[in-house]
């Protein structure tokens, strides 16, 4: 190979020119080996050079000649010269760098005038075989190749490396091998699918666990900050963990104390006898940074930063010490974090309760707030539910919800994800692992920010974004998160789901021994989308035997009647009936006050002999979602817990019971489906699209809409059906594109004038409709020119489009989430209803499935009151062709089509607007670290 790769200067950004001669940046970025470590992967500068050169001259004589195909030091020293020299077009080297000193190099040279093809080379030092180092240098080099244009790669080894074959063909790319004599001969596409980024998620994952370990696993731990007096955060930490029984080396920073806590104390953290892996920092702020580099420089592996939030200036300093000694970073501004595992026992938290510890653990609870992190460990220990692993992640510079999703997914102890995340770092990476998780155990989040004063407190609270609220339901929907609006919400639905099996639908029967509580719980039933079906009429003989007249034979069961059966009798015999998925039972208090012992509500009003019985049917049925009601209880919910290990969750508002029922229902129901696919599409010319966006923002550099006439071919480029159109510049034209257009009789031509900047067109009066001849097109002609003072440069010219139902569909990009797909009612009704599902691109067919029957008027769609039911598959068609719009243009700010009018015959796009800004592609799948 005799590839070259560009540099700059002090800014380490290398620019790579694609096919169409745009330079591209290429930044450097942190990301994590397979054992954890972290490296720096960057462009190759001429300052590399001695580096480089001591990596090939550190390699072995047979690494040598399996790299250059001969031996010799000097093919060493010539591949530096190369990798390290003058920039050339076509070329980009890329280094992997531990602590500053290069590990691995990974480099590309075009092999044909157009760019299309490159040959590539890979290089890892001896001491990082099998870490992963050459793998995660393809792949960022993968991400910069296509960002440049380039859609494939060559490379060639001798048959006996099998090594970097392996490494070939585990990438997870489609890839062709021939064998040349001693040689081997490779072609890899760089086209990433859905088996490439499996690939890269499991890689993920096991890179992650391994750098989460010291932080959530340490054998040795120092708090600095001990000192200070009863009370202080350091110090409290100190007691904690040995109240825990930390199983590992613990140690105290604290100058001027020879011990803290019966912990032997040393005066900074240069002096510590031996490296700890982990290190609580509990200090003042402006104390942080130099303590994150002493760590950094003495080999601990993990940071917790406790205590204040720190500025910018601050939280820059920490983060790059991190970064530069390969530190994973809990926080700043974290309560810690904790382990219950009986050989860890770690509780490095300033929480007032230290998390339940059980045999198993249960919940793994991760979240940004401090106070939510209390009061979900709290509620759980009320539960008696056990915590598994605890992270309060503060400010959340490095360690994020990612992460612990992915720490949850192989602990082999969590079988439940509690979050509270108030935003994002990289949603659609979230999503991706969210839904893998979510495939093993129910993930639960508390949905903040949903106001628009929420995520203003939220960004204020976390330094932080906050996404808007149908982003994060979209996002929730599709990975199969539970979203609740509240921590009480939470622990409710985390209640029934430790303790019931999974409901297998929405028929709920409700069972109570008064009437009227019955009708409450069936009307929270009803509101909570559950469905109460009516039951047969034999079922309702045997559950209360021959009722007097006027008793309930219907659902609500009513057993609030002298000699008629204990609720719990029919409890069993419904939990037995396979025409509900579910049974609420309400007992309201019927014991005189002070009859009970008062362990199941207020004095113990509640019959303690009822729920005695509840309990024994629930056991009997392990198989049936059975949850009670107690309207006399204390609690909000509470798990009852017999001999034989059966848990009943009971809640004091039916309410509570139905929104848990509901949100155990939902997921029920997207287990049920299979995971959708992103199908092929046909008719797709993204090369020409991409070169029609690059001549816009050529001319116009801050980004702008698009005309009409650009417009219609960007669509035409994604098979987007449109009106047929035409461009008018003069009244002659405008006349002459009508007769052509809608010359036919009965067919009409519609006149829509454009100016520069303007918006929509019918709150400017810019449209004229029913043109049925020329005369009328030339006076609309004329009358829209005036009534625009002269600013009108034309109009489009369209045949009035048939009747059919008015939709809107469009795509926006968000700053954090990327391309977000919406769909609902369109016309004059789109603003003002406001009535639009959305998800996340890429679309899968499930999604686009869930965006037609998700907004009020999917009725519509379907035949509404004996009407025909519209094209659903050209609907689906425009859906998906929008998100791959969005996903191929980083450039696509906006595109709103409306309205879209759909038929029984077909879908059509009446009119649109698209508008561009000069972004950049981010791969959010690309493994880096903040």
């Amino acid at each position: 190979m005799t590839g070259t790769t560009g540099a700059t200067g002090t800014t380490g950004i290398t620019e790579t020119a694609d096919t169409a001669g745009s330079a591209r940046p290429v930044r450097p970025a942190h990301a994590l080996l397979a054992d954890g470590r972290t490296v720096e992967i960057r462009p190759a500068r001429p300052e590399d050079r001695t580096g480089v050169d001591g990596l090939y001259e550190r390699m072995s004589p047979e690494n040598l000649r399996l790299r250059f195909f001969g031996s010799g030091r000097e093919l060493g020293r010539q591949a530096a010269r190369r990798v390290c020299g003058p920039p050339r077009p076509g070329s980009l080297a890329l280094l992997a760098l531990h602590e500053g000193r290069p590990v691995g190099i990974a480099e590309y040279e075009g092999e044909d005038g157009a760019g299309c093809t490159a040959e590539v080379a890979l290089a890892v030092a001896d001491e990082f075989h099998h870490r992963g180092v050459g793998t995660l240098l393809l792949e960022h080099l993968v991400h910069a190749a296509r960002a440049a244009g380039v859609t494939a790669f060559t490379a060639g080894a001798l048959a006996d490396n099998h090594a970097v074959q392996k490494v070939f063909a585990d990438l997870g790319l489609h890839t062709t091998r021939r064998y040349d004599g001693g040689e081997v001969r490779w072609t890899i596409r760089l086209d990433p699918d859905e088996h490439y980024l499996a690939a890269v998620d499991e890689r993920a994952r096991t890179a992650d666990a391994a750098s989460l370990r010291p932080l959530l696993r340490p054998r040795s731990l120092v708090v600095v900050g001990a000192g200070g007096p009863e009370g202080a955060a350091g110090r409290a930490v100190l007691r904690g963990l040995r109240r825990a029984g930390f199983t590992g080396r613990l140690l105290a920073v604290a100058p001027g104390a020879r011990s803290v806590e019966g912990v032997p104390a040393h005066p900074s953290v240069a002096a510590l006898p031996k490296a700890p892996e982990l290190a609580v920092l509990a200090l003042p702020a402006h104390e942080v940074p130099e303590t994150a580099e002493q760590c950094g420089k003495t080999g601990v592996r993990a940071l917790a930063v406790l205590g204040p939030r720190l500025d910018a200036g601050q939280g820059a300093a920490l983060l790059a010490a991190c970064r530069r000694h390969g530190m994973r970073l809990l926080g700043p501004h974290s309560l810690g974090a904790a382990n219950t595992e009986d050989d860890i026992r770690l509780a490095a938290v300033l929480t007032p309760a230290l998390p339940a510890a059980g045999t198993g653990g249960t919940a793994g609870v991760a979240v940004q707030s401090g106070g939510v992190g209390a009061a979900l460990l709290g509620g759980l220990a009320r539960l008696g539910i056990d915590v598994s692993t605890f992270a309060s992640l503060g400010d959340k510079y490095d360690v994020s919800g990612n992460d612990m999703l992915r720490w949850w997914e192989g602990d082999g102890r969590t079988d439940l994800a509690l979050l509270h995340l108030e935003s994002f770092g990289n949603p659609r990476a979230f999503s991706r692992t969210a839904r893998r998780v979510s495939r093993r155990m129910p993930v639960l989040t508390v949905d903040a920010g949903r106001s628009e004063a929420g995520r203003r407190a939220a960004a204020a609270h976390t330094a932080a974004a906050s996404a808007p609220a149908m982003t994060r339901r979209a996002l929730s929907a599709q990975a199969g998160v539970i979203a609740t609006h509240g921590i009480g919400e939470l622990l409710d639905t985390a209640a029934l789901l430790h303790s019931q099996p999974l409901p297998t639908g929405t028929r709920v029967a409700v069972v109570s021994n008064a009437g009227g509580a019955g009708v409450l719980a069936a009307d929270a039933c009803a509101e909570a989308g559950l469905t109460l079906p009516r039951l047969p009429d034999s079922l309702t003989a045997d559950l209360l035997g021959a009722p007097p007249s006027g008793a309930s034979t219907a659902n609500p069961v009513d057993t609030d009647r002298s000699g008629g059966p204990r609720p719990a009798e029919c409890v069993g015999r419904l939990a037995g009936y396979g025409g509900v998925d579910a049974v609420l039972a309400v007992l309201v208090p019927t014991a005189p006050a002070g009859g009970g012992d008062g362990r199941h509500g207020d004095g113990g009003a509640t019959d303690e002999a009822q729920v005695r019985e509840l309990l024994r049917t629930a056991s009997a049925h392990p198989s049936r979602t059975i949850v009670a009601v107690l309207p006399g209880q204390a609690e909000r919910v509470r798990l009852l817990r017999s001999d034989d290990g059966t848990a009943l969750p009971a809640y004091a508002e039916p309410q509570d019971a139905a929104r848990a029922l509901a949100h155990a229902a939902e997921r029920t129901r997207w287990l049920g489906r299979p995971p959708g696919e992103v199908p092929e599409l046909h008719g797709v010319d993204t090369g020409a699209a991409r070169a029609l966006v690059g001549a816009f923002l050529a001319d116009h550099p801050s980004g702008g809409l698009l005309g009409p006439r650009d417009r219609a071919r960007l669509l035409d480029h994604y098979g987007i059906p449109h009106l047929p159109q035409a461009w008018a510049e003069d009244e002659d034209a405008a006349a002459e594109a009508a007769a052509r257009l809608a010359g036919r009789p009965g067919e009409r031509a519609a006149l829509k004038a454009h100016w520069p900047g303007r918006h929509h067109r019918s709150e400017e009066d810019a449209v004229a409709l029913d043109l049925e001849d020329e005369d009328r097109v030339r006076a609309a002609w004329r009358d829209l020119s005036a009534r625009l003072d002269g600013a009108m440069t034309g109009a489009l010219v369209q045949p009035m489009a048939p009747r059919g139902t008015e939709l809107v569909a469009g795509v926006v990009q968000d700053e954090v989430f990327g391309p977000l797909v919406l769909f609902g009612p369109g016309g004059t009704a789109a603003e003002v209803l406001a009535d639009h599902a959305a998800r996340l691109a890429p679309l899968t067919d499930r999604d686009v499935h869930d965006l037609l029957t998700a907004p009020r008027c999917a009725p519509l769609l379907l035949g509404h009151r004996g009407g025909r039911p519209v094209d659903l598959e050209a609907l689906e068609q425009i859906l998906l062709r929008l998100s791959r719009m969005a996903c191929d243009l980083p450039e696509l700010a906006g595109a709103d089509l409306n309205p879209v009018l759909a038929r029984p015959d077909g879908a059509t796009a009446v009119d649109a607007r698209v508008r561009l800004l000069p972004r950049r592609a981010h791969d959010p799948h690309l493994r880096r670290l903040r």
